[in-house]
């Protein structure tokens, strides 16, 4: 192990452990080091790569603290990683999104409000009367995140949003045969809404699936490549 591995994993048993807690001040350096076996260098890029991770945060003039270790906030940096996944990688996470997707989408039909219901129906004629690719992704992200916002928690969110974004790296709908992808999306999002708007359960969690599964076979069949731009917008969305 690494002199940079060893200070990485001995913070991570320290804030794991509780022993440093949400939003508390780490020990002085010199302390940590003494106490680790490491140089200062090594504990450095071990507190950055905790940084990378979301789990510490670096006060100019007051010192390094412990973030506040929300789920959600945690969950997000999954995309430092999910980001690196060829093609054959996302496919398999697939179905973890399938899985995901259904059971939001259940307990949206169970909690939506008549408002809500109302956003998702603007949404739905916005996405349908969309005609560029990337606009229209942009309008069916939204779609997909305020279900999620719906029926989920904010920790759930947070993975969907993950999976969502690298997907659309993949712009399908910008193929040929994008504007018959985009008239089956646009029907699975009909019988979704409708699900939603019957308060049936069982019937929006088949159409999650069912959506889902229809996505997971356009980029297994198309394979199209990953567009620059996409990979540009990824890096400013929140995490």
């Amino acid at each position: 192990m690494s002199a940079v591995d060893k200070a990485f994993h001995g913070l991570r048993r320290m804030i794991s452990s509780g022993r440093l807690g949400a939003g508390q001040r780490f020990p002085p350096e010199g302390d940590l080091c003494e106490e680790l076996g490491v140089s200062r260098s090594s504990l450095r890029e071990a507190v950055r790569m905790l940084a990378a991770l979301g789990a510490v945060e670096a006060r100019h003039g007051s010192g390094t603290f412990v973030s506040q270790l929300r789920p959600e906030d945690l969950l997000g940096r999954l995309s430092l990683t999910v980001e690196l996944l060829p093609l054959d990688g996302l496919l398999e996470l697939f179905e973890i999104r399938r899985v995901l997707e259904s059971h939001v989408m259940a307990q949206a039909a169970a909690r939506i409000t008549p408002e809500e219901l109302e956003t998702l129906y603007c949404l739905l004629d916005t996405i349908e009367a969309s005609v560029d690719p990337a606009e229209f992704a942009d309008h069916d992200h939204r779609f997909h995140a305020e279900i999620a916002r719906i029926g989920g928690s904010p920790s759930m969110q947070a993975l969907l949003t993950v999976f969502r974004s690298r997907s659309r790296h993949y712009r399908v709908f910008a193929l040929p045969e994008g504007p018959d992808f985009k008239r089956a999306g646009d029907e699975d999002h009909r019988v979704i809404v409708t699900a939603l708007a019957n308060r049936d359960p069982a019937s929006a969690a088949s159409a999650a699936a069912a959506h889902i599964a229809r996505s997971e076979r356009w980029l297994s069949a198309t394979r199209p490549p990953v567009t620059e731009d996409a990979v540009d917008e990824s890096a400013n969305e929140p995490g």
